[in-house]
């Protein structure tokens, strides 16, 4: 009998491994295929402008690791909005694997893993993240795994996992800094719910020390730079932050969607009763208060939240029984689920999407083609003797990197967003801009000149951050670049 139940317990745990390798397979695989639909994120086009110069230490606005990724896969499948995402879509893969080993490590049975994976392949947060290249894209992939080697050095009493640990928190550190959150709640939560041994365990010391050795480059480069980053918060707190805290719970809701939701109170719950883990939920609990107090938003803590419903599904996995309320609940996810599909990945045709209430990232990535287009037709109609004394001035990252990705024989690009502004003023001889995206007076106070002569139209009729948006050439400079560079210059995420 025993070895018969034995016998049945490893058949179906097999059974949910391949289950969630196929899942994750597919969600790989839609990824890759849906991936050429709208076109770049504003970030993509940020990333591979970044990434074409070369590899950097860091930048003014983030480290260096997901501009370095985007261009090492342009390098291996070729200049598409395709190769750029390649990266993603494994990671969303990742993602699902994570999230049901996770289940697993906390006790939850073969359907229990079958049920993360399940979610986790059609919730919004994986799927959106996973659809674009972007910093939270590699951040959620490190926080799984961190969360996944803490549960195991909680469970097994095997401290070699917070080594682990250490070196991801290490090597996250170089795609975004919010991935510290996770190791800092952890010691507040270890000081609060035990095991406090934990806190001088010559394991969990040697993780610190790896994640501090790993990551030194990057401190020495905001030390060298007086630390950019803390520029970079401070602006988006001032810019977003308030926003940001009245919008979280909602937004929160949105991205795991109303029955995720339940099912990661649950997790939480689970986390919170069970005392070997207990950490982990406190934890939790304080990433998501830091994140609300710092004025983040719920993708900054995504890895937390899968973390949650990974826990929560070992409870839903008990609620549902025998069977008695499978079918229910069956019905609950695939409502949810075809929402989030929707919500998350390009598959409504762009003239729908000013009808429908899809997520920034996909209205974002619609008209960046004809942006360069007006631009490239400004430029062209400029007289002869002019255009070898042009420049062209973007407002913003987004337009400098749909610029230098879709013009056609335009002069370099120049912008004073982010990053870009360090890259430096156009040269002293340009008297005659072409610039796309200015609203204020920042042009007509440096030059005596200045004529709206189009405007960005996307063809769709989508009214996103870019439609509408003025191209206006310039002309007769007021003063030398060196000296009006430094007004161009701003922070924004």
């Amino acid at each position: 009998m025993l070895s018969n139940s034995a016998d049945r317990t490893a058949t179906a745990s097999r059974h949910a491994r391949a289950v969630v390798v196929c899942l994750a397979g597919g969600v790989a695989l839609v990824q890759v295929l849906l991936s050429a639909r709208y076109g770049y994120n504003v970030d993509e086009l940020y990333y591979r402008l970044l990434g074409n110069r070369g590899f950097a230490w860091g930048y003014t606005d983030q480290p260096p690791l997901t501009p370095a990724v985007v261009r090492s896969s342009i390098v291996l499948f070729g200049d598409t909005v395709v190769a750029v995402r390649v990266p993603a879509a494994l990671c969303a893969a990742a993602v699902v694997v994570l999230g049901a080993m996770i289940t697993a490590e906390l006790g939850g049975s073969p359907r229990a893993r079958v049920f993360a994976a399940l979610g986790l392949s059609t919730s919004f947060l994986v799927l959106s993240v996973g659809h674009v290249m972007v910093t939270t894209t590699l951040d959620v992939v490190a926080w799984c795994a961190v969360l996944l080697f803490v549960v195991r050095a909680l469970v097994r009493g095997d401290d070699r996992w917070w080594v682990a640990a250490g070196a991801v928190c290490g090597i996250a550190s170089y795609a975004k800094y919010v991935v510290l959150l996770l190791p800092v709640s952890l010691v507040v939560a270890l000081a609060l719910v035990g095991p406090r041994r934990m806190l001088v365990d010559r394991r969990f010391l040697a993780g610190v020390a790896v994640a501090l050795l790993l990551g030194a480059p990057n401190l020495v480069y905001q030390v060298v730079n007086d630390f950019p980053q803390l520029r970079m918060a401070e602006a988006l707190g001032a810019t977003d932050g308030s926003f940001n805290r009245v919008i979280f719970l909602p937004t929160l809701l949105l991205v795991l969607g109303p029955l995720a939701a339940v099912v990661c109170v649950a997790g939480c719950v689970r986390l919170l009763r069970d005392r070997a883990v207990r950490a982990v939920g406190v934890a939790a609990l304080v990433a998501l208060v830091l994140t609300v107090v710092g004025g983040g938003r719920p993708d900054y803590v995504g890895g937390v939240l899968i973390g949650l419903f990974a826990a929560g599904c070992v409870a839903l996995d008990r609620w549902s029984g025998r069977g008695r309320r499978i079918a229910p609940l069956a019905v609950a996810f695939a409502g949810t689920s075809a929402l989030q599909v929707v919500l998350a990945l390009p598959v409504l045709p762009e003239r729908a999407l000013s009808a429908v209430p899809v997520n920034n990232i996909s209205t974002e990535s619609v008209g960046w083609p004809e942006l360069a287009e007006g631009v490239t037709r400004a430029y062209r109609s400029l007289p002869p003797g002019e255009r070898h004394r042009a420049v062209v001035l973007a407002h913003n990252i987004g337009e400098a990197g749909a610029l230098d990705r879709f013009g056609q024989d335009l002069p370099t690009v120049h912008s004073g967003h982010n990053e870009l502004h360090s890259w430096g003023p156009p040269p002293e001889h340009a008297d005659v801009v072409v610039a796309v995206g200015f609203t204020d007076d920042r042009l007509t106070s440096d030059f005596h000149r200045c004529d709206v002569v189009d405007h960005v139209d996307n063809g769709v009729g989508l009214d996103n951050a870019e439609q509408g948006m003025p191209i206006t050439v310039c002309r007769g400079r007021s003063e030398p670049w060196a000296q009006s560079w430094p007004a161009y210059h701003y922070l924004s995420g």
